[in-house]
């Protein structure tokens, strides 16, 4: 039996919906930013680089001239930056869905503005402290949709608890895994905790396999010397963006679900719904993970005790 592949032609009508997606100027984040515009949703951009935003702004809307398009500041590598960008999005009437897109990959070890380890505070910290802070925003819409971009390099996560500022041990490539387990760890218990809560808001993960884009442009000297054979064998962003638009507006999309290609080792292909590794799914590893990630942000999300009392 054949299978109709999914594509950009099966996203609804976004017209009344609002989107906020991080690192929204370039690759997977463009791409959907780009997409999601041209079916009518107000997007909101959320970007480090002004010039970079603005020429993203032009693009989309060469393809969609009467595109809603709103630029908002954000500096994943600054928790005041978060804050202000939330302030910003809290404004909005709604946010029916959150794109936790932005993120780095296997950097020389550096620090950000707070101290964090930069692949750590940029990849989860900052994404979970964005989203408890439009957590109230989004369940105020109805049906709203909260999305985080992981990696296959989540394989190679583990999360090593007495060492998360990777003050004892630094492998670049190891830490982009553990940041990326970290992504799914918070999908997964953000969406317990909504069911809990009774919110219908769900929470979605997401892969874009091997997509190129500009992520590995700090990588390292084996990556840049790899390009060239990567732009041939890589599929482009927009395709790569495809588990992305899926989770974000597929009617039939679940709570907890994985969305990544469909193709040989999930590098390529049509977005459907995938597995992401056995260690992931650990909810100790997850509880504890979300304990400590409020502890490091000062931002706190209702409690499961709290849910249940409500």
């Amino acid at each position: 039996m054949s299978r109709t592949n999914w594509t950009e032609a099966n996203i609804p009508d976004q017209t009344g919906k609002t989107v906020f997606i991080t690192g929204a100027n370039s690759g997977i984040g463009f791409e959907a930013a780009r997409a999601l515009a041209e079916h009518g949703a107000r997007v909101l951009l959320g970007c480090r680089n002004m010039t970079k935003a603005n020429a993203a702004v032009e693009r989309i809307r060469a393809t969609a001239p009467h595109a809603d398009l709103v630029v908002v500041p954000l500096d994943l590598a600054d928790l005041a930056s978060v804050h202000a960008a939330a302030k910003t999005v809290n404004a909005e009437p709604r946010l029916d869905v959150l794109i936790n897109n932005a993120g780095v990959m296997a950097l020389p070890k550096s620090t950000t503005v707070d101290g964090f380890e930069m692949q750590f505070g940029t990849n989860h910290l900052a994404h979970f402290a964005l989203t408890g802070l439009l957590l109230d925003r989004l369940n105020a819409t109805p049906n709203a949709r909260v999305v985080s971009v992981s990696s296959q390099g989540h394989r190679m996560g583990r999360i090593n608890f007495d060492d998360l500022d990777a003050e004892r041990r630094y492998h670049r490539w190891l830490r982009y895994g553990m940041t990326k387990v970290s992504n799914l760890f918070f999908i997964y218990e953000l969406q317990r905790r909504l069911e809990t809560s009774g919110s219908t808001t769900i929470a979605v993960a997401c892969h874009p396999g091997g997509s190129n884009t500009e992520l590995a442009r700090d990588a390292g000297k084996l990556m840049k010397l790899a390009q060239p054979v990567a732009d041939k064998v890589m599929q482009s962003a927009a395709m790569g963006a495809l588990p992305t638009m899926r989770a974000a507006t597929d009617p039939a999309v679940k709570g907890g679900e994985y969305y990544g290609p469909d193709g040989f080792g999930e590098q390529r292909g049509y977005p459907v719904k995938v597995h992401s590794n056995a260690y992931s799914h650990r909810r100790d590893v997850a509880v504890r993970l979300w304990l400590e990630s409020e502890q490091l942000t000062d931002v706190s999300y209702l409690d499961e005790d709290d849910a249940e009392n409500s």
